[in-house]
Protein backbone atom coordinates (compact mmCIF):
# COMPACT_ATOMS: atom_id res chain seq x y z
CA UNK A 1 0.00 0.00 0.00
CA UNK A 2 1.15 3.34 -0.87
CA UNK A 3 -0.03 5.44 1.89
CA UNK A 4 2.67 8.09 0.95
CA UNK A 5 2.26 8.28 -2.70
CA UNK A 6 3.11 12.05 -3.82
CA UNK A 7 4.14 13.00 -0.19
CA UNK A 8 7.66 14.55 0.84
CA UNK A 9 9.47 13.76 3.52
CA UNK A 10 11.89 14.93 6.02
CA UNK A 11 13.78 12.55 8.36
CA UNK A 12 16.60 14.56 10.27
CA UNK A 13 19.29 11.95 11.71
CA UNK A 14 18.02 10.14 9.30
CA UNK A 15 21.93 8.82 8.16
CA UNK A 16 21.98 5.62 10.43
CA UNK A 17 19.53 3.13 13.19
CA UNK A 18 16.62 4.75 13.38
CA UNK A 19 16.41 7.54 11.48
CA UNK A 20 17.68 5.39 8.26
CA UNK A 21 14.80 2.66 8.78
CA UNK A 22 12.02 5.09 9.25
CA UNK A 23 13.72 6.90 5.69
CA UNK A 24 13.49 3.82 3.95
CA UNK A 25 10.03 2.89 5.35
CA UNK A 26 8.47 6.11 4.12
CA UNK A 27 9.88 5.52 0.96
CA UNK A 28 9.17 2.09 0.56
CA UNK A 29 5.43 3.35 0.63
CA UNK A 30 5.97 6.16 -1.76
CA UNK A 31 7.60 9.40 -0.14
CA UNK A 32 10.26 11.20 -1.53
CA UNK A 33 11.98 11.87 1.35
CA UNK A 34 14.93 14.09 2.43
CA UNK A 35 17.59 12.52 4.36
CA UNK A 36 19.31 14.66 6.54
CA UNK A 37 22.40 14.53 8.84
CA UNK A 38 25.24 16.18 9.92
CA UNK A 39 27.86 13.74 7.84
CA UNK A 40 27.66 13.98 4.27
CA UNK A 41 29.08 10.76 3.96
CA UNK A 42 26.35 9.10 6.12
CA UNK A 43 23.24 11.04 4.78
CA UNK A 44 24.80 10.05 1.42
CA UNK A 45 25.45 6.40 2.21
CA UNK A 46 21.88 6.45 3.51
CA UNK A 47 19.87 7.98 0.82
CA UNK A 48 22.22 5.58 -1.68
CA UNK A 49 20.97 2.17 -0.09
CA UNK A 50 17.19 3.77 -0.26
CA UNK A 51 17.28 4.69 -3.79
CA UNK A 52 19.00 1.29 -4.66
CA UNK A 53 15.99 -0.25 -3.19
CA UNK A 54 13.14 2.28 -4.40
CA UNK A 55 14.94 4.25 -7.27
CA UNK A 56 14.42 8.35 -7.26
CA UNK A 57 13.18 8.30 -3.30
CA UNK A 58 15.73 9.42 -1.57
CA UNK A 59 17.85 12.34 -1.46
CA UNK A 60 20.96 13.61 0.88
CA UNK A 61 21.30 16.62 2.48
CA UNK A 62 24.19 17.14 5.15
CA UNK A 63 23.09 20.47 7.66
CA UNK A 64 23.92 20.39 11.86
CA UNK A 65 20.11 21.18 12.64
CA UNK A 66 21.71 22.84 15.79
CA UNK A 67 22.76 25.68 13.20
CA UNK A 68 19.14 27.75 12.74
CA UNK A 69 20.37 29.68 8.90
CA UNK A 70 21.58 26.36 8.12
CA UNK A 71 17.79 24.67 8.89
CA UNK A 72 16.53 27.49 7.33
CA UNK A 73 18.25 27.21 3.81
CA UNK A 74 17.45 23.83 4.17
CA UNK A 75 13.92 24.33 4.23
CA UNK A 76 14.48 26.19 0.63
CA UNK A 77 16.44 23.79 -0.81
CA UNK A 78 14.37 20.82 0.03
CA UNK A 79 11.09 23.07 -1.30
CA UNK A 80 12.68 23.56 -4.53
CA UNK A 81 14.47 20.03 -4.88
CA UNK A 82 11.29 17.96 -3.73
CA UNK A 83 8.32 20.24 -3.73
CA UNK A 84 5.90 20.97 -0.94
CA UNK A 85 6.49 19.26 2.53
CA UNK A 86 4.30 17.10 4.19
CA UNK A 87 5.75 15.01 6.57
CA UNK A 88 8.95 15.86 9.33
CA UNK A 89 10.34 13.79 11.17
CA UNK A 90 12.78 14.71 13.88
CA UNK A 91 14.85 12.31 14.65
CA UNK A 92 18.21 13.54 15.20
CA UNK A 93 20.08 13.30 19.02
CA UNK A 94 23.29 12.94 20.01
CA UNK A 95 24.60 11.12 23.70
CA UNK A 96 27.05 13.09 25.80
CA UNK A 97 26.64 10.98 29.00
CA UNK A 98 27.88 11.50 32.35
CA UNK A 99 27.54 12.11 35.83
CA UNK A 100 25.72 15.73 36.48
CA UNK A 101 28.84 16.23 39.09
CA UNK A 102 31.13 15.93 36.27
CA UNK A 103 29.46 17.04 33.11
CA UNK A 104 30.96 19.59 31.10
CA UNK A 105 29.10 22.60 29.96
CA UNK A 106 29.66 21.90 26.51
CA UNK A 107 28.28 18.22 27.21
CA UNK A 108 24.94 19.69 28.12
CA UNK A 109 24.94 22.38 25.55
CA UNK A 110 25.67 20.12 22.51
CA UNK A 111 22.95 17.39 23.76
CA UNK A 112 20.47 20.21 24.14
CA UNK A 113 21.50 22.17 21.18
CA UNK A 114 20.68 19.06 18.68
CA UNK A 115 17.95 17.30 20.14
CA UNK A 116 15.82 19.95 21.65
CA UNK A 117 16.92 23.34 19.47
CA UNK A 118 17.33 21.23 16.11
CA UNK A 119 13.39 20.14 16.38
CA UNK A 120 12.90 23.96 17.03
CA UNK A 121 14.70 24.53 14.37
CA UNK A 122 13.26 22.58 11.84
CA UNK A 123 9.75 23.26 12.89
CA UNK A 124 9.99 26.97 12.31
CA UNK A 125 11.68 26.41 9.05
CA UNK A 126 9.20 24.08 7.70
CA UNK A 127 6.10 25.18 9.55
CA UNK A 128 4.33 27.34 7.14
CA UNK A 129 4.71 25.17 4.18
CA UNK A 130 3.19 21.98 6.65
CA UNK A 131 0.09 24.60 7.16
CA UNK A 132 -0.22 24.54 3.63
CA UNK A 133 0.20 20.64 2.90
CA UNK A 134 -2.20 18.24 2.24
CA UNK A 135 -1.92 15.81 5.60
CA UNK A 136 0.36 17.57 7.39
CA UNK A 137 2.12 15.52 10.09
CA UNK A 138 5.46 16.52 12.76
CA UNK A 139 6.34 13.57 14.73
CA UNK A 140 9.06 14.08 17.09
CA UNK A 141 11.52 11.32 18.24
CA UNK A 142 12.27 11.60 22.29
CA UNK A 143 12.90 8.72 24.41
CA UNK A 144 11.39 6.82 27.39
CA UNK A 145 14.86 8.15 29.21
CA UNK A 146 12.77 11.71 28.74
CA UNK A 147 9.52 10.39 30.73
CA UNK A 148 11.61 8.20 33.47
CA UNK A 149 14.86 9.49 33.55
CA UNK A 150 18.48 8.22 34.21
CA UNK A 151 21.40 8.57 36.04
CA UNK A 152 24.32 9.81 33.65
CA UNK A 153 22.04 11.37 31.24
CA UNK A 154 20.70 14.34 32.75
CA UNK A 155 21.41 16.13 29.50
CA UNK A 156 20.10 13.62 27.36
CA UNK A 157 16.93 13.32 29.81
CA UNK A 158 16.50 17.20 29.68
CA UNK A 159 16.38 17.31 25.86
CA UNK A 160 14.12 14.23 25.21
CA UNK A 161 11.67 15.87 28.27
CA UNK A 162 11.61 19.28 26.68
CA UNK A 163 10.62 17.66 22.81
CA UNK A 164 7.62 16.12 24.63
CA UNK A 165 6.55 19.33 26.14
CA UNK A 166 7.66 20.73 22.95
CA UNK A 167 5.59 18.44 21.10
CA UNK A 168 2.46 19.16 23.38
CA UNK A 169 2.39 22.90 22.60
CA UNK A 170 3.18 23.04 19.26
CA UNK A 171 0.09 20.23 18.89
CA UNK A 172 -1.94 23.02 20.50
CA UNK A 173 -0.43 26.11 18.14
CA UNK A 174 -0.82 24.16 14.71
CA UNK A 175 -4.53 22.07 15.10
CA UNK A 176 -6.50 25.01 13.76
CA UNK A 177 -4.08 24.21 10.19
CA UNK A 178 -4.57 20.46 10.99
CA UNK A 179 -1.19 19.79 11.48
CA UNK A 180 -0.98 17.02 13.71
CA UNK A 181 2.12 16.52 15.93
CA UNK A 182 3.24 13.56 18.01
CA UNK A 183 6.42 11.94 20.13
CA UNK A 184 7.18 8.65 20.20
CA UNK A 185 9.52 7.32 22.52
CA UNK A 186 11.41 4.69 21.83
CA UNK A 187 12.73 2.26 24.50
CA UNK A 188 16.25 -0.23 24.06
CA UNK A 189 16.28 -0.26 20.16
CA UNK A 190 19.13 -2.61 18.78
CA UNK A 191 21.46 0.22 16.75
CA UNK A 192 24.92 0.51 16.48
CA UNK A 193 24.79 2.53 20.06
CA UNK A 194 23.28 -0.31 22.00
CA UNK A 195 25.80 -2.76 20.27
CA UNK A 196 28.18 -1.24 22.33
CA UNK A 197 26.89 -2.08 25.53
CA UNK A 198 28.49 -4.37 27.69
CA UNK A 199 26.36 -7.75 28.06
CA UNK A 200 26.10 -7.00 31.76
CA UNK A 201 24.52 -3.28 30.80
CA UNK A 202 22.40 -5.29 28.49
CA UNK A 203 20.96 -8.29 30.99
CA UNK A 204 20.32 -5.30 33.57
CA UNK A 205 18.64 -3.42 30.75
CA UNK A 206 16.43 -6.39 29.60
CA UNK A 207 15.48 -7.19 33.39
CA UNK A 208 13.16 -3.63 33.45
CA UNK A 209 11.49 -4.94 30.17
CA UNK A 210 8.05 -6.97 30.50
CA UNK A 211 8.48 -7.91 26.67
CA UNK A 212 12.25 -9.02 27.85
CA UNK A 213 14.03 -8.11 24.90
CA UNK A 214 15.37 -4.99 23.07
CA UNK A 215 13.09 -3.54 20.33
CA UNK A 216 14.23 -3.59 16.45
CA UNK A 217 14.44 -0.12 14.50
CA UNK A 218 11.73 -1.58 12.52
CA UNK A 219 9.17 -1.49 15.32
CA UNK A 220 9.91 2.64 15.53
CA UNK A 221 9.51 3.21 11.78
CA UNK A 222 5.99 1.17 11.88
CA UNK A 223 4.81 3.61 14.76
CA UNK A 224 6.36 6.70 12.41
CA UNK A 225 4.57 4.85 9.43
CA UNK A 226 1.35 5.18 10.95
CA UNK A 227 1.17 8.65 13.13
CA UNK A 228 2.08 10.02 9.27
CA UNK A 229 -0.47 8.27 7.88
CA UNK A 230 -4.35 9.51 7.20
CA UNK A 231 -4.89 6.78 9.20
CA UNK A 232 -3.84 8.80 12.21
CA UNK A 233 -5.61 12.16 10.90
CA UNK A 234 -7.34 12.78 14.89
CA UNK A 235 -4.64 11.91 17.18
CA UNK A 236 -2.27 14.88 18.16
CA UNK A 237 -0.38 15.95 21.24
CA UNK A 238 0.43 12.42 22.04
CA UNK A 239 3.07 10.68 23.54
CA UNK A 240 3.54 6.49 22.37
CA UNK A 241 5.79 4.41 24.12
CA UNK A 242 7.31 1.90 21.81
CA UNK A 243 8.91 0.04 24.77
CA UNK A 244 8.06 -2.91 25.10
CA UNK A 245 5.82 -2.39 27.73
CA UNK A 246 9.17 -0.73 30.34
CA UNK A 247 7.38 2.29 31.13
CA UNK A 248 3.74 1.16 31.35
Amino acid sequence: MQRFANKVAVVTGGGRGIGQEVAKKLASEGAKVAVVSRSESSCGKAAEAINAEFPGSAKAYAVDVADHEAVQALAKQIGDDLGTVNILINNAGVTRDGLLMRMKEEDWDTVLDTNLKGAFNTVKAFMRVLMKAEDPRIINIASVIGLIGNAGQTNYAASKAGLIGFTKSVARELAGRKVTCNAIAPGFITTDMTDELSDAIKEGVISKIPLAVFGETSDIAEAVAFLASSQARYITGQVLAVDGGMTM
